[in-house]
């Protein structure tokens, strides 16, 4: 965020930047999805919805997990929440008191660690290796379980890595005894092997899904959160009386884009696929390590140590200079230090603009 922040400054100060440090989707929501939210608004439907979502919206995710993967996942195991931040809130409140753990991946998501401290929980941390693609290994997650280990969350497909975990790793790892929590958010972002789902593994899991990323609706916050049937009466509680219910017109939205968003969703894919492809290849013409090619989500984790160890002084440097905008590795655990994450989801021109920027700047360091 200091990075996007000093960003904005610069475009204020009329400077063009080309922005690959967020994971932003420069496309628009479905035009399916806006008309449905037109229709909300125009029909009145503008008020609390029930506190778990309405009916129609559950059905949909329960037939969307059947249709994907074959999991038979019931809608009174679903709670459509406000963006899968607020599932993941709902979570740690669940799990947590204070001083027990919850292990997250390193590298993995920022905030994580931040929720869990959030509700005075310890964030552990299991690590990823570079050299088998950044896949999760159970026995190293079991080998950093505790006694006060409340939870183990995976990222499929990852940021910052776009790793794509396997049915057989997301099966060892229930095996663990551990609530496991899954973090499916970049579902149908995969550029090969469709990645596997919690729900195909187990009923005893935690779901983390959305509409964010595939369909283009951050701004909508609206995503569900899918838990094990007993768990299900206090996570309702925890909803009533922290959020009451996920806005009624995103719902309305969401549904549509369930409904009849697949072709845009195949269409935003195909697209995000060339700009995967234009900036691993021009990543590593640049010199940037890329130990693992991304499989999903839509970003690039690559070393640049051999510009300097400090990630977040070259991406500030990189920013002042060339005036492309990258996060530093440092932000996503120790493990990605010296190195930079790129995104692409930004416009398959801004991409090209920012590969040319970049390989000026680095000209000018020789």
């Amino acid at each position: 965020m200091q990075i996007l922040e000093r960003a904005q400054e610069l475009e204020r100060q009329g400077q063009d930047i080309v922005h690959l440090e967020v994971g932003e989707p420069d496309f628009e929501a479905p035009e399916c999805v806006r008309m449905a939210a037109e229709v909300a608004i125009r029909t009145g439907q503008t008020h609390y919805t029930h506190s778990m979502g309405l009916l129609a919206l559950r059905e949909a995710i329960s037939d969307y997990y059947l249709t994907r993967c074959g999991a038979d996942v019931s809608p009174e195991r679903i709670l459509v929440t406000t963006g899968s931040s607020a599932g993941l809130t709902l979570l740690m409140a669940l799990l947590l008191d204070p001083g027990d753990e919850i292990l997250i991946p390193n590298p993995g998501y920022s905030p994580y660690a931040n929720f869990i401290k959030a509700f005075h929980g310890v964030p552990g941390r299991y690590t990823l290796d570079p050299r088998i693609g950044y896949k999760c290994e159970p026995r190293a997650i079991a080998g950093a379980l505790k006694s006060r280990t409340r939870g183990v969350l995976v990222n499929s497909p990852a940021n910052p890595t776009g790793a794509v975990q396997t049915l057989e790793t997301l099966d060892e790892i229930v095996r663990l005894g551990v609530p496991v929590i899954s973090d499916e958010i970049y579902h149908g972002l995969e550029y090969g092997t469709r990645a596997a789902s919690l729900t195909q593994v187990t009923d005893r899991g935690f779901v983390l899904d959305g509409f964010s990323k595939r369909y283009a609706m951050t701004g909508w916050r609206i995503g569900w959160l899918v838990a094990p049937a007993d768990r299900v009466p206090v996570l309702q509680s925890l909803q009533q009386n922290l959020f009451i219910s996920a806005g009624s017109v995103a719902q309305w939205a969401a549904l549509a884009a369930l409904q009849s968003g697949g072709s845009e969703l195949l269409r935003m894919r195909r697209e995000y696929g060339r700009r995967r492809t234009l900036l691993i290849e021009g990543l590593r013409r640049l010199a940037f390590g890329i130990a693992a090619e991304p499989m999903g989500a839509y970003y690039i984790l690559a070393d640049a140590r051999h510009l300097d160890g400090d990630s977040l002084r070259l991406a500030h440097r990189i920013l002042e200079e060339a005036r492309v905008g990258v996060a530093p590795g440092i932000d996503f655990g120790v493990e990605a230090e010296g190195h930079l994450r790129f995104s692409f989801a930004s416009a398959y021109h801004r991409i090209e603009e920012a590969l040319v920027r970049l390989e000026r700047w680095l000209r000018s360091l020789e």
